[in-house]
């Protein structure tokens, strides 16, 4: 399959299985049809962010199971093949829990004892939300991110381990089903299954996010006792892989969201009449404009052949080498590129562009969002000089 196109869409070739084109062809229908601008706007102000009915759809359609093997009910396609469909919900700004439930799916498969995987993974197809519970402070950058020292764990004589504790910014925290939480267990980071009708009540307190077609929440799972088979077994290797796989698909989100940010500006700039000709004629205008879509590519190029890269690598095994690198690179080129776009399109949008009327709005908050998430371009920049030059 090749496409090539202008205005938000790739002006490079990109080959795919016969499956994965279906599915590419598919995603994008979908969020066109169930995500337009009226239905983000008319969610914004909803507790859960997203409209249930369409998540079931999402279900039905097996999106959920992409990434996870054939024998615990899911359709193998790999990793690599959940890009094209979250670059289709961030082209549409869907908000679900797919990325999330993606993540702690795959934190389980890699992490997770067999035991573990035969009861949650086929859950998560059907559709069980997981979410990641990861970090004890703001920045994904701190050293401290993914091991926690604010939740800590003790074991009395029933073998029983005690949670105390909060986590930040957990996303989709008040539809998920239950939580992958990260904990300083005996000294040593680990990985523990949290079922969300194990927390006390009022555990869950939602947080103001600046992009409001996101939720995320504080989560106390202090009290919570867990047996110890609700850690996961690989759980250090597990937390490195997940940061990577986040990155990426948060990456791939950004890539999609600069597609419509560019609609968005090209709409306004051809139609636009200022001093007697179009906006679009001005060559200030013009050339940040042509450089949104060179960085935009520059980012769907990155963010494939990170998925490729992840669809070659082993599907239980330790994401490096060139892999992580892609992956890094990845999220440092596609949320910077949106954060340049949705700045330029609050700018071109003149006063407008600052109100809460204009789309452009909707697209900065995004790219600030999606900037800190999984690390932040100068996070993945200092990875990339030290797997360079260490």
């Amino acid at each position: 399959m090749t496409t090539s196109t202008l205005n938000g869409t790739t002006n490079i070739a990109l080959s795919f299985s016969d499956e994965q084109a279906m599915l590419l062809d598919s995603a994008k229908s979908f969020c066109s049809h169930k995500s337009d601008i009226n239905a983000v706007r008319s969610l914004l102000k909803s507790d859960s962010g997203h409209n249930p009915d369409v998540w079931q759809e999402m279900v039905a359609l097996g999106w959920t199971g992409i990434a996870i093997p054939e024998q615990y009910g899911g359709f193998a396609m790999g990793l690599g093949s959940m890009v094209p469909v979250i670059e289709s919900m961030g082209r549409h700004l869907l908000g679900t829990a797919l990325i999330t439930s993606t993540l702690a799916a795959q934190a389980i498969l890699r992490g997770g004892s067999e035991a573990q995987r035969e009861k949650w993974l086929p859950k998560i197809v059907a559709g069980t939300v997981g979410s990641m519970a990861l970090l004890d402070n703001e920045d994904w950058g701190s050293k401290l991110c993914g091991v926690s020292t604010a939740i800590s764990s003790s074991s009395d004589n029933s073998s029983k381990i005690v949670l105390s504790g909060k986590k930040l910014l957990v996303a989709d925290a008040t539809v998920a089903d239950f939580f992958i939480v990260s904990i300083n267990h005996s000294g040593n980071p680990a990985l523990a299954i949290v079922e969300a009708s194990q927390l006390a009540a009022n555990a869950i307190s939602a947080n103001t996010l600046i992009d409001e077609t996101k939720r995320a929440a504080t989560v106390d799972f202090s009290g919570v006792t867990l047996s110890p088979d609700a850690l996961l077994p690989q759980s250090e290797q597990a937390l490195k892989d997940i940061r990577l796989i986040g990155a990426l698909l948060i990456a791939a989100e950004a890539t999609g969201t600069s597609a419509a940010t560019l609609d968005c500006i090209v709409s306004y700039l051809t139609s636009r009449i200022q001093f007697g000709r179009l906006i679009g004629s001005y060559q200030s205008l013009k050339h940040p404009t042509v450089d949104i879509l060179l960085q935009m590519d520059s980012s769907r190029s990155l963010i494939y052949h990170a998925a490729t890269l992840l669809d070659k690598s082993p599907e239980i095994g330790p994401l490096e080498g060139d892999t992580e690198v892609a992956c890094r690179m990845a999220k440092a080129q596609a949320t910077e590129t949106l954060l340049f776009a949705g700045d330029r399109a609050v700018q071109f949008h003149g006063g407008m562009g600052f109100t809460y009327d204009c789309d452009a709005m909707l697209y900065i908050r995004r790219a600030q969002w999606a900037q800190h998430q999984y690390g932040d371009a100068q996070h993945h920049r200092l990875h990339l000089a030290r797997l360079l030059l260490d």
